[in-house]
């Protein structure tokens, strides 16, 4: 696995990859950056919209905020169908869903690509 990290993906985005099962570039590079934003959200993650951009841009190799309009309108129209089709289930008080925290796995390779202590300035941990 390479050594070098992804642009735009902070300690906190990484560890909630990390909580959905994505572990590398090559995991998020296969779900791509909205099916991850999705599965973050679904696991009851604050995710805001920043995630999103931010997992595009490290896909594509730009700062999250350089995103042209046209392709942020295109993954918030990607986002909008998976929703429908799968909603993000919210408790009845209206607040997110407490994540689970899967326990140590033995079999765990450790850090990731994604392990960096890189300013967060990167964006807003989504």
């Amino acid at each position: 696995m390479s050594a070098t990290k992804l642009p735009n993906v902070g300690p906190k985005s990484a560890a909630w990859l990390r909580q959905v099962g994505i572990h590398s570039e090559e995991g998020l590079r296969e779900a791509g950056a909205v099916e991850a934003f999705m599965k973050v959200r679904r696991a009851g993650f604050k995710a805001s919209l920043n995630l999103l951009y931010a997992l595009e841009g490290a896909l594509v190799g730009c700062h999250w905020q350089k995103l042209p309009p046209e392709r942020r309108s295109e993954l918030l129209l990607a986002v909008d169908a998976a929703e429908a089709i799968n909603p993000t289930q919210r408790p009845r008080g209206g607040g997110l869903i407490e994540p689970t925290r899967p326990t140590a796995d033995p079999d765990d390779p450790g850090p990731s690509l994604f392990d960096d202590e890189r300013d967060e300035r990167d964006h807003d941990d989504a």
